[in-house]
């Protein structure tokens, strides 16, 4: 009698032990199936968000017929060295270049997506950017190599009153860090540029003037934070 009892409390156990391993099993499967679920859940979510970043940064700049062209030139493969991207255009009116902007020394020409160019490619030999004010275009693979170094580069086409010019010159040569030129293809009379970033301004008593200078002077978008200013390329 007790080989019986004790042949069936084995079967017992192993029966119970089997129904375990059974609700074990049922248990991961389960566990799986929910976490194949989120997983896919946070995947969907993810392109979603990236559908709408997409969408939002093709038409945050819908306001330039110049920017759309600069756009299409970069994905032509006309963006030589300047590097391929198109500018977006903030709350406060300065345009940020979005893509890539290249920062290898070359004596060869360099071609910009953007006139005048806020980066890219340059001339090993910087334009001096101590306050100083050029009367004659100067060549904008100089130019970038300033912007490299933390300056903002004031420019102007004909269309820009005199008076305007005027005190804007007499403004860059009391700022350490700048440099004015004339640049005639540029479509408005009167831009800053800065590393990455630009804006066009009314004239030398629009308030943004002092804005950008006080936000790019140096400023957290310098590649080269305290690279010199003087020394390289005069007029």
């Amino acid at each position: 009698m007790a080989s019986a009892r004790t042949g069936k409390t084995s079967a017992d156990e192993r029966k119970a032990h089997v129904q375990e391993l059974r609700r074990a099993e049922r248990t991961r499967k389960r566990r799986n199936r929910i976490m194949a679920i989120a997983a896919s859940v946070v995947v969907v979510a993810g392109l979603a968000v990236g559908a709408v970043v997409l969408v939002q940064s093709r038409s945050g700049d819908g306001t330039s017929a110049s920017t759309a062209t600069e756009a299409k030139a970069a994905q032509d493969g006309k963006g030589g060295k300047g590097g391929a991207g198109h500018f977006v255009t903030g709350p406060d009116g300065v345009r940020t270049w979005q893509g890539t902007l290249g920062r290898t020394h070359t004596t060869a020409a360099v071609t910009y997506p953007m006139e005048p160019p806020v980066g890219g490619d340059h001339n090993p030999v910087w334009q001096n950017c101590n306050g100083d004010v050029y009367t004659k275009p100067v060549k904008n693979v100089h130019a970038v190599h300033s912007l490299e170094h933390g300056a903002v580069w004031v420019t102007y086409n004909d269309k820009a009153p005199k008076a305007d010019v005027a005190a804007l010159a007499a403004k860059v040569r009391k700022t350490p860090y700048t440099l004015m030129s004339p640049v005639e293809d540029q479509k408005d009379p009167i831009v800053l540029s800065a590393w990455g970033h630009q804006r066009t301004v009314t004239g030398a008593s629009d308030p943004n003037v002092d804005k950008f200078l006080a936000e790019f002077v140096q400023g957290s978008q310098t590649p080269e934070p305290g690279a010199a200013c003087t020394g390289g390329l005069g007029q």
